[in-house]
């Protein structure tokens, strides 16, 4: 497993840690491509009754590495970052996750599909696709809509502006907000008492939750991907992420 993706299996919960902190833990290539198989081989092992979401250095993950991003874009369903969302999308097992700092891109819209999400008060979310020339990922516009509303969704995606966590509660995107320090203990409390639960329940109460929507989903995050793709190439793409790398430096 890659050092960039930190993992922890005790008492039925495995906790996966996004570990790049001197980049606000930006997703890789590598780093997706761990991610996925984290969350594979987790439901092939029976030892693992929830799954935890976290990241390292006081920030939840700051989306793609543009500079990786670019060097290895997505080329198809088969790429690192749709394999990971598909993972995600189809696991078995409840899946907690712990936002502290920013959760940007991928790092909110991974959040619509796990199944319980606390966040600290200094969480700092955005969907700033449109920005950066690009469209709605990881079936957002599709489930975005729905815990959110059309009008709030629509708000959030078109205007790409970054928002609290209360309006991240209020968007139905995250479960609870709790104070910065409690954050850790907290989501650890959550997710021991999932696993504390008849496993089997557990796992048929999240398939039922989750199987009215599966077929719409997975279209989604196809059809989203398709288009996610195109406007990579697309000259309003280059021409945001060009003015976007140039402000950094």
């Amino acid at each position: 497993m890659s050092d960039t993706l930190l993992t922890h299996l005790e008492a039925g919960v495995l906790t996966l840690t996004f570990n790049r902190p001197q980049k606000k833990n930006a997703f890789t290539g590598e780093m997706y491509d761990a991610a996925a198989q984290a969350l594979l081989d987790a439901d092939a092992n029976d030892a693992v009754r929830v799954v935890v979401l976290t990241g390292a250095g006081g920030a939840f993950t700051a989306g793609n590495d543009l500079k990786d991003f670019l060097e290895h874009p997505p080329a198809g369903e088969d790429s690192a970052v749709f394999r990971f969302l598909r993972a995600l999308a189809h696991h078995t097992r409840p899946v907690v996750a712990g936002v502290d700092g920013v959760a940007v891109g991928i790092g909110t819209t991974l959040l619509l599909h796990c199944d319980y999400v606390a966040a600290s008060e200094r969480a700092i979310f955005s969907l700033p696709f449109i920005n950066l020339g690009l469209s709605p990922e990881g079936a957002s516009s599709v489930l975005l809509p729905r815990v959110a509303g059309t009008a709030l969704a629509s708000e959030l995606l078109m205007f790409g502006e970054p928002f609290d966590a209360a309006t991240a509660l209020r968007a139905g995107i995250i479960n609870k907000v709790v104070p910065d320090t409690q954050l850790e203990e907290w989501v650890k409390g959550r997710a021991a008492a999932l696993a504390a639960k008849p496993r089997e329940s557990l796992r048929l109460t999240k398939r039922l939750l989750r199987e009215p929507l599966r077929a719409t989903v997975d279209e989604a995050l196809s059809r989203e991907g398709t288009h996610f793709i195109q406007r990579l190439g697309s000259t309003e793409a280059r021409e945001a992420f060009s003015s976007f790398l140039a402000k950094k430096k």
